[in-house]
C-alpha cells in the first residue's frame, strides 16, 4: 500500500514540475503497465434505511444505530472504507420542511431540525470509525451561520475518527436550490492507502463534466450517494465508470432499492457487487485494485489514451488538403 502511494506521489509531483500530462510522466517511472504494482483497498458500499424528519430525535437515534451497525458489518468483511447513501441521518423531506406545512413546497424551516441530536450521532459515527480503523463517508445537512441555509453533504471521517474533508452538493434540484440547501462550490477529493476518492452527491450522476471533473483530478473512484434519481442511475453509473476508467460506487436508501441496488462498479462498466435486494439494510464489499481483470485494461490502456487524445495527440497528423477543406467534394 505505501509503496503503491509514493509511486502516485512521485509521479503527480514530476507532472506538476514539469507541466506534462500524467500519462507522459507515468512513462518516465514505467516502461509497460506490467511493471506497475498495484495496490488493493477494500471499499464497501451500504444500502441504508432513510428516515424523512430531522425533527424526530428517535428517527435520527435510530439511524445513526444503523449506520454504525453497517459500519461494523462493513470492517468484519475487510472494508477498509465504508460509503453511505444521501440522507444517511435523515434525508428531509421538502413537505415535511415547509413553513407553509405539508400542503405546500415552500421555504424549509430548518429550526425543527433536532440539531444536537444529530451532531450526537454523527459524533458517535467518528468514534466508531475511529474504533474500527474504517474510513467512513456519511451524508448529512451540515449547518451554516444563520440565515443561510445548510449544505447537503458528504463527511469524510478518517479511521482516526477526524473529519477530514467535506463534499457540499453543487448542482442541486430546483426545489433544494430554491427552498432547501445552500449549494456547495468545489470538487472534493481524499486519499487512503494511495487510492484517490472524489465525492458527488444527489441528482448529480447527470452531470457528465462533474466526473470528467474527477478524471481530471487523478481519482480512482467517485463515491456517488443518492436518495434516489430519475432514470436509469445504475446505467449512469456504469457509463461515467466506462468511460472515465476508474470505479463509481453509487449508494442508495434501502427505499430506492427496487428500482436500484447500491453497488460498486469497475472501470470496465461491469458491475462488481450489489447490496442485496429485497428492501433490506446490508453492505457489498470490494477490493479497488487496478490488476484486477476488470480494472486493468482500463486503467492501464484506455485511461491514458484518452488523456493522451485530449493532450493533443492528434495535432501532428493532421493535414491540410483542398480535399479535406471542401465539405462537398465528391467521391
Amino acid at each position: 500500500m505505501t509503496s503503491r502511494r509514493n509511486f502516485k506521489h512521485q509521479v503527480r509531483a514530476r507532472s506538476a514540475k514539469t507541466g506534462e500530462s500524467y500519462t507522459s510522466a507515468l512513462r518516465h517511472f514505467r516502461a509497460a503497465p506490467s511493471e506497475s504494482a498495484p495496490g488493493s483497498v477494500g471499499l464497501a458500499v451500504a444500502q441504508s434505511l432513510v428516515r424523512s424528519d430531522p425533527g424526530d430525535a428517535e428517527a435520527l437515534r435510530e439511524s445513526g444505530r444503523g449506520v454504525r451497525a453497517l459500519m461494523r458489518e462493513a470492517a468484519g468483511q475487510g472494508a477498509r472504507v465504508v460509503h453511505f447513501p444521501e440522507g444517511a441521518i435523515c434525508f428531509p423531506d421538502k413537505r415535511v420542511m415547509s413553513v407553509g406545512g405539508p400542503g405546500e413546497v415552500g421555504p424549509a424551516g430548518w429550526e425543527r431540525c433536532q440539531w444536537s441530536v444529530l451532531r450526537s450521532e454523527l459524533a458517535s459515527i467518528a468514534e466508531t470509525a475511529r474504533e474500527l480503523r474504517l474510513w467512513s463517508v456519511v451524508s448529512s445537512a451540515h449547518r451554516l451561520t444563520g440565515p443561510h441555509r445548510p449544505h447537503n453533504s458528504l463527511y469524510v471521517i478518517s479511521d482516526r475518527g477526524e473529519v477530514v474533508t467535506r463534499y457540499d452538493e453543487r448542482l442541486l434540484s430546483k426545489t433544494k436550490v430554491s427552498y432547501m440547501y445552500s449549494p456547495g462550490r468545489a470538487p472534493v477529493t481524499f486519499d487512503v492507502d494511495g487510492v484517490r476518492f472524489g465525492c458527488l452527491l444527489g441528482m448529480e450522476i447527470h452531470f457528465p463534466e462533474l466526473f470528467a471533473e474527477y478524471e481530471r483530478l487523478g481519482a480512482d473512484c467517485v463515491l456517488f450517494s443518492t436518495s434516489g434519481t430519475l432514470g436509469n442511475t445504475a446505467a449512469q453509473a456504469q457509463g461515467h465508470a466506462a468511460v472515465n476508467s476508474y470505479w463509481v460506487s453509487l449508494a442508495v436508501p434501502v427505499q430506492d432499492s427496487a428500482a436500484t441496488l447500491s453497488g460498486i462498479v469497475a472501470p470496465n462498466g461491469d458491475w462488481l457487487a450489489q447490496c442485496a435486494a429485497g428492501g433490506s439494510s446490508s453492505v457489498a464489499v470490494v477490493d479497488l485494485d487496478d490488476g484486477s481483470e476488470a480494472a486493468a485494461e482500463a486503467v492501464a490502456y484506455a485511461r491514458p489514451w484518452r488523456r493522451a487524445a485530449r493532450a493533443g495527440l492528434y495535432a501532428e497528423h493532421q493535414v491540410v488538403d483542398p480535399r479535406s477543406e471542401d465539405r462537398t467534394a465528391a467521391f
